[in-house]
């Protein structure tokens, strides 16, 4: 085959491999929804009840109820998993107080049981973070936590319980704090398996990062006309400004 022909080819080959990267660039940064708080300019809360204490349950609820205070809501997510009631599986604070104790449990049935779990919390101070159940402890005086899992990122490795290529695949929503310390929470717009999920945050910058729950996620985020106001959740995430 002459010279020019082959130089030809492989000109076109890695046209098209370029063109692929560029591809599955956009592909992945579409297949999520996602948002970021900066903690020093917006209001991340941990919302259960209303003032009547009852449960929210959905992010429509949320929303109507925070603009009946005068609030915009920006963004909002299920915030970890629940049982009968909309009682939240594990660890939940709100402003200071420990409403459901820490599960220091080491197996049990489903995702938040496969170990390590973990918690996001805000820090008294206003500093989010996202740490295993195991290392909670240390933490030292917090605002807001919410207890789920399974980690998906560790200390900036991905989970090794997770496989790439698994059939495993749900919509599935999440936690991290990027290294500039604002706080990312995404959700998979189609379904997706924990390997790609996790991946996805450590692409980011996540050091750590923590599943929320998966085909019962929805996420509210209007300035991305991304608006689900349904579900029945217990904890859920808000952003309002400050």
């Amino acid at each position: 085959m002459p010279r020019a022909i082959v130089r030809l080819v492989w000109a076109c080959l890695a046209l098209l491999l370029a063109l692929a990267v560029v591809w599955w660039r956009r592909a992945g940064a579409d297949g999520f929804v996602s948002y970021r708080v900066d903690l020093r300019r917006q209001h991340l809360v941990l919302y259960w009840h209303d003032e009547h204490g009852r449960p929210l349950r959905s992010l429509g609820a949320l929303q109507a109820w925070l603009a009946g205070q005068g609030r915009t809501l920006r963004f909002a997510t299920n915030g970890g998993m629940y049982g009968a009631g909309n009682v939240p599986v594990g660890l939940l604070v709100q402003a200071g107080r420990r409403v459901v104790p820490l599960d220091t449990a080491a197996a049990g049935r489903g995702n938040f049981y496969l170990q390590p779990n973990g918690v996001f919390y805000l820090t008294a101070g206003g500093r989010a973070g996202v740490c295993r159940t195991a290392d909670f402890g240390r933490v030292g005086p917090v605002a807001y936590a919410t207890q789920s899992g399974p980690m998906l990122v560790i200390n900036g490795q991905l989970h090794p319980a997770f496989r790439a290529g698994s059939a495993n695949r749900y919509v599935r929503n999440g936690v991290g704090v990027l290294p500039d310390g604002r706080v990312l929470l995404a959700m998979s717009k189609e379904p997706v398996n924990f390997h790609d999920f996790a991946r996805y945050f450590q692409q980011q910058g996540c050091r750590n990062a923590l599943y929320l729950d998966g085909f019962v996620s929805r996420t509210y985020l209007p300035a991305q006309d991304w608006v689900q106001t349904d579900g029945d959740f217990g904890v859920m995430i808000g952003v309002t400004d400050r």
